[in-house]
């Protein structure tokens, strides 16, 4: 495979990358309120996660998970999406500026804590791509060879000026043909998405969901991801496609936001739920180093009313107390 891959500059892609443009300009005139920001950013990455693993083949549905409280006795259904979820939080709040192989690595570690002993681990066994009818469609290169053609692909990740959208989608079909992981490829693979998105100034405020529309139109996207690599032209389109589409729905809720239920707790209060909901399991230091500000018998008192209140409970003992949702 050529590297990075071709593609042409099409009159279709000129076309949605202008699309995409207008509606990055229409975004940022938009006056939002940042609560309905934060809570549609919430959903966002909710379906983001839902689908990256549906994708892979989880069954779970949206309603499987909208109301859910992700523990540590979830089912491992659960835990694949919370483990995403987790993930695709952490690029939003603590990622690197540059592309690293550790951060693939820690991202992976993520995805797949308490699923596979490899998490965070390159491969070290020769693997293949298969179909649904466990044909052989394409052999990925050796292990001894990931290192090198994962720092190659972090080099021009770090430095392309393709502009990001098509970026994001040369980067992710390359980043699949490496295959560097044995399992999870597919989710960390799209992750990095988001990262680019983020760096390129394309993410909309994490309120994009690309992974609904590939979930959608699994089928295209695994024909595209299935392509030599000399010319991935139609996948790019594919790409940009599922891009705007989604740019547009998160549009759409902007404008008209659903209906929020109003809240009868005070301000930080309501903050600390939003945080462990946020996080699925909060230990007190992760919530302290959020709101410094505020002393700890102050920001304990307000874990014992929320407790009290049915909003959050406890769970462990002494120094590994972590909290989550009731």
């Amino acid at each position: 495979m050529k590297t990075p891959p071709d593609y042409q500059t099409t009159l279709q892609i000129t076309k949605l990358l202008r699309e995409i443009e207008i509606l990055k300009s229409v975004f940022s005139l938009i006056p939002i309120n940042p609560q309905i920001i934060t809570n549609i950013r919430r959903a966002s990455f909710l379906k983001s996660s839902l689908y990256s693993a549906r994708i892979e083949g989880n069954p779970l549905e949206l309603s499987d998970v909208t109301n859910a409280t992700f523990t540590p006795s979830s089912s491992m259904k659960k835990r694949e999406v919370a483990n995403i979820l987790h993930a695709l939080t952490f690029i939003y709040e603590e990622s690197p500026q540059k592309m690293s192989q550790d951060f693939l690595k820690i991202l992976h570690r993520i995805v797949l804590t308490d699923i596979s002993p490899d998490a965070g681990i390159f491969r070290t066994e020769v693997s293949a791509i298969f179909n649904t009818a466990g044909v052989a469609m394409y052999m990925t290169p050796p292990p001894q060879k990931i290192a090198e053609l994962v720092g190659n692909w972090c080099n021009w990740t770090n430095a392309s000026n393709e502009p990001g959208p098509v970026k994001a989608a040369l980067a992710h079909y390359w980043f699949e043909k490496i295959h560097p992981f044995l399992d999870g490829n597919g989710r960390v693979g799209r992750l990095v998405i988001s990262w680019i998105h983020i760096h390129s100034n394309f993410d909309f405020g994490g309120l994009v969901a690309i992974e609904e529309y590939i979930d959608e139109h699994r089928q295209d996207y695994y024909d595209g991801l299935n392509t030599s690599g000399n010319n991935i032209t139609a996948f790019v389109e594919f790409f940009l496609t599922a891009f705007v589409v989604q740019v547009q729905k998160a549009l759409k809720l902007i404008k008209n936001p659903p209906p929020q239920t109003q809240s009868n707790l005070l301000p930080r209060r309501q903050e600390i739920v939003d945080t462990i909901k946020d996080h699925t399991l909060v230990s007190f230091d992760m919530l302290w180093r959020r709101f410094q500000k505020v002393p700890k018998s102050t920001l304990h008192n307000d874990l014992k009313q929320l407790i009290k209140g049915n909003h959050i409970k406890k769970l462990g003992t002494t120094r590994g107390v972590v909290y989550t949702l009731e």
